[in-house]
Formats: structure tokens, C-alpha cells, sequence
């Protein structure tokens, strides 16, 4: 056995992985890896980089580049062209970031699963009595980003950004073993409520990028503010940005999650179960024909 997948091995026991990654001083630690990262010393980029991808399964193949002057230049690094081909059906919403699908389902009562037997309110996550109202019986769907993938998020249709909604809070891991034990880990870190309308159709969807612990830190490419710790909120801004399908919104600093919340009569796409992987670009969501 290598020792990478020794110390995986050991990292990967659910007490242990929610020891290191949770208890622990979040916010120093975040933004300590923030500052690190950001180092374009190679006698700090380079080791941080071979740290990073001897415990995270990176491939960075399809880079537009493989020369970093820092490890966040790796973490959010660009994709050659063509790299995610974006599904041209306008029936479909196409997924806005590389991920693998978590909870998803119908909102039933205001509520969503984090995972099971763990609901939250919409009301807590989105903090929007009118967004709530529009998603009664809708869907939605959880994706999540490892910390090796690819960090950008796109359009998922021709839409118009109309407001962004900035939430402070804490920076808790989301990966499998937090979701199954902290309840309403989504509504307690800190995430932006990004409400898009769809073009020609004037449907109100919801993209809501939620940050984690090492992450916190969430770009935007139509605001220009950095969305992260230091900038407290909840804060409101307006915005009337409009963008193509598949084109680039934004970015994580690191791996994380996204929610995406569509009204009744929009459905999830055939075969993403939980646990599937899914890339930017490949079906999401179906609108359903006009009875």
C-alpha cells in the first residue's frame, strides 16, 4: 500500500475525517489557506500544489493551462475550449458546474433533504419569503464539488442575473460524512442566492453556491466584490447581467456545493441519481411539454 493511500485510508474513517476537517478553528484556517494559496513564490506554490494532489484526485488534462504561478490559480484554473460541451436543447437546463449529485427531489412543505432523515426550510437557506413561494412543488437538486474538480460555475440557460444575495456564515465541510451529521449545514454556511430569469420564457430559477470550510470565498463575474468572510452579510444586489448558455458566471475558491431550485414544471434530466457524477454543460433539468 502507497502511503497516499495509507493516510487516505485513515482520513477517509467517517470520526476521524469529521475530527479534522470540523473541529478545528474553520475560520482562522480558511482564511490562512486563502492567504497561502494565493503565494506566487514556487518555494510555496510548488509544494502546495504536489501537497494538493497527492490526497485529491486532480486531472488537469483538459487545463488551458499546466504551468501555476500559485496553488489558487490551480484551483481555479480555466478548461481549454470545447472542453464542456454544452447541450444545445433549449428544453433543458443544463448542469452549471462539474459535481455529483446529492439530495435532490420535489419541495414539499418548504423543505429540501440535505441527506436523509435531514430536512431544512427554504425559508432558512434562501432567506426570501417570494423565492420560496415560487418553488413550492418545484425541484431541486444538490451538487457537489470535490476539492480536485473543476472550481468554475456557468449559466445554466439564456438568462438574465437579476439579484444576488450575499449570506454570511460558517465555513463547515459539506462533504458526505458533515451533511449526514450537522443539520441544516447549508443554511448555516455562509452562500450567495443567485436569481436568474430564463430567457424567452421568464422562469425564475436559483443558483445557490454554498462555501466550506478552505472555500469561503465565491467570485462572482458581473459584481465586482469578492464575496467572502470579511464581507458581511446578508446583503442585497441588485443586478441585470445577461448571459448565454454555458457561459461562465463565477468560481469557488476550492471545492464546494451548488443547489439549484427550478418551479413547478421543470423536472431533473433522466439518469442522475444520487451519487452520479454529472459535468458543466450536460442536462439537468427538462422543461416539461405544455399539457
Amino acid at each position: 500500500m502507497t502511503v497516499r493511500a495509507a493516510i487516505s485510508r485513515v482520513v477517509q474513517q467517517e470520526d476521524i475525517n469529521f475530527l479534522l476537517t470540523n473541529r478545528i478553528p474553520r475560520r482562522f484556517l480558511t482564511l490562512f489557506v486563502g492567504w497561502l494559496s494565493k503565494i506566487e513564490h514556487p518555494l510555496v506554490s510548488v509544494p502546495a500544489i504536489a501537497l494538493w494532489r497527492l490526497f485529491c484526485e486532480v486531472d488537469l488534462r483538459d487545463a488551458r493551462t499546466t504551468r501555476y504561478r500559485s496553488l489558487h490559480e490551480c484551483f481555479t484554473r480555466q478548461l481549454k475550449q470545447d472542453a464542456r460541451p454544452v447541450d444545445p436543447d433549449p428544453a433543458t437546463l443544463v448542469s452549471p458546474s462539474d459535481g455529483i449529485v446529492g439530495a435532490s427531489g420535489k419541495v414539499i412543505a418548504g423543505e429540501c433533504l440535505q441527506a436523509k432523515g435531514f430536512p431544512y426550510t427554504l425559508m432558512d437557506l434562501l432567506a426570501d419569503r417570494d423565492l420560496v413561494r415560487q418553488y413550492q412543488q418545484g425541484s431541486y437538486v444538490t451538487l457537489r464539488l470535490t476539492a480536485g474538480m473543476y472550481h468554475r460555475f456557468h449559466a445554466p440557460a439564456d438568462c438574465e442575473v437579476e439579484h444576488v444575495s450575499y449570506i454570511s456564515g460558517d465555513t463547515w465541510n459539506v462533504n458526505p460524512i458533515a451533511v449526514q451529521r450537522i443539520e441544516n449545514l447549508f443554511c448555516k454556511n455562509e452562500r450567495a442566492v443567485i436569481r436568474l430569469k430564463l430567457e424567452p420564457s421568464g422562469q425564475i430559477i436559483t443558483l445557490v453556491p454554498v462555501a466550506a470550510i478552505l472555500v469561503a470565498s465565491i467570485r462572482l463575474n458581473f459584481l465586482d466584490v469578492l464575496l467572502h468572510l470579511r464581507y458581511r452579510g446578508p446583503n442585497h444586489i441588485p443586478c441585470a447581467a445577461k448571459l448565454r448558455r454555458g457561459e461562465e458566471m463565477g468560481w469557488f475558491q476550492h471545492g464546494s456545493t451548488i443547489i439549484a431550485f427550478v418551479p413547478p414544471g421543470v423536472r431533473l434530466a433522466e439518469g442522475l441519481v444520487a451519487g452520479s457524477p454529472v459535468r458543466m454543460g450536460q442536462p439537468l433539468f427538462r422543461l416539461e411539454p405544455a399539457p
